[in-house]
């Protein structure tokens, strides 16, 4: 993988870049849609492709469904999707450990209940990353432990040292076991420490040692707050190396993005605009719009006159809200789809602000009305 900063913003640390995959090139900051299992809720592959060059995938999830065996036979994740953008899976960590009445932590590893059928399984450092070269994501992560919030120091502190520890057990499981399909995999290892700063600075530190392809930053969002959350990515990321992207998972409000990009975030991921345009929530350019709501019932308009999709200019508000009430899945794809183009419009605006050092005064004057409730 390859990343290369072609423009950094004078008034604060946004940032555009170049990172690259085998499977293609994408210009960061990028929001990455979530597909867990293999498919973004309500929203087709051939929609995402128009405007996305890599999604995300859960190894936990993926792990019982489709399962290994499958996506081995297809020739992995991407052939099994028929995909042809890059693909970056979360090492399933965050998934079994905020099930604490299904797991048991021990050193090696965690044994955990399957949500499916209550089935025994055990994941270590070494089985996330087997599972990872068999579904054959271009960017990887490493298996940490993700301690819940809130947390006390010394909980907090163990966390962050068997993330270390667990860390250097996936970098050495991946040095002696290649990749299984015909293109490189990069790996991410990721900084904890919760809400602690100096835990946050050892760990960043940490990880920066290790020559990996990119950084990632988990634990956060929470229960924090947003001060919190926004003074430790501040401090993040001056410690993580400036030449290489830096991943802040699970963060993903239009409002945490802008603030994300401009303390030096390339790479964001979450469900938010899938799961609430699925619940008919819809993020606009002036704000955000409950499509259920009756004041809709007899608005004819387009569905958002400033947006970029198909959708905004082809569906009206009024029969977008009667899909919804009607319970037809056309409304959810809609949404969806509506939403994930927003997040990539809302991204594409603030890198042509990035590259004309006007990030930071347009972002102090758009974040209001992303606010709004209309």
């Amino acid at each position: 993988m390859k990343f290369n900063l072609i423009k950094s913003d004078i008034y604060s640390k946004a940032r555009i870049g170049i990172l690259e995959t085998d499977h293609g090139k994408i210009e960061t900051p990028i929001f990455m849609p979530v597909a867990s299992k293999g498919f973004v809720k309500s929203v087709p592959i051939h929609e995402l492709e128009k405007i996305y060059k890599i999604i995300l995938g859960n190894t936990y999830h993926l792990y019982f469904q489709p399962g290994i065996e499958i996506l081995h036979q297809a020739g992995g994740i991407h052939s099994f999707l028929n995909w042809n953008g890059s693909i970056l899976t979360d090492s399933g960590g965050f998934q079994i450990f905020s099930m604490k009445k299904l797991n048991k932590i021990i050193e090696d590893g965690v044994i955990f209940k399957s949500i499916i059928n209550g089935s025994l399984h055990f994941f270590s450092p070494e089985k996330s990353m087997k599972i990872q070269r068999f579904i054959g994501g271009d960017i990887i992560m490493a298996f940490d432990d993700c301690p819940p919030f809130p947390c006390s120091y010394i909980e907090a502190k163990k966390s962050v040292k068997k993330t270390h520890r667990w860390l250097k057990k996936c970098y050495s499981y991946l040095q002696n076991h290649s990749e299984i399909y015909n293109y490189k995999q990069s790996f991410f290892p990721i900084v904890q420490g919760s809400i602690y700063n100096d835990l946050r600075k050892s760990s960043a530190e940490e990880v920066s040692l290790l020559e990996a392809e990119g950084y990632a930053i988990g634990g956060l969002s929470l229960g924090e707050q947003k001060e919190q959350t926004y003074s430790i990515i501040d401090l993040l990321t001056d410690i993580l190396p400036k030449k290489k992207p830096r991943y802040l998972m699970g963060i993903g409000n239009p409002i945490d993005i802008l603030e994300g990009i401009a303390l030096g975030i390339d790479m964001f991921d979450c469900v938010i605009p899938t799961r609430n345009g699925r619940h008919g929530t819809l993020f606009t350019w002036k704000g955000i719009m409950n499509i259920k709501n009756k004041k809709w019932e007899k608005d004819y308009s387009c569905l958002d006159e400033f947006g970029n999709s198909y959708v905004d200019k082809f569906y009206s508000k009024s029969y977008v809200r009667h899909l919804f009430l009607s319970r037809e899945n056309l409304g959810k794809e809609i949404a969806s789809i509506h939403n994930l183009s927003f997040y990539f419009h809302l991204i594409q605006t603030a890198k042509i602000n990035i590259m004309h050092n006007k990030f930071f005064s347009w972002k102090k004057s758009i974040i209001p009305l992303l606010q709004e409730r209309l």
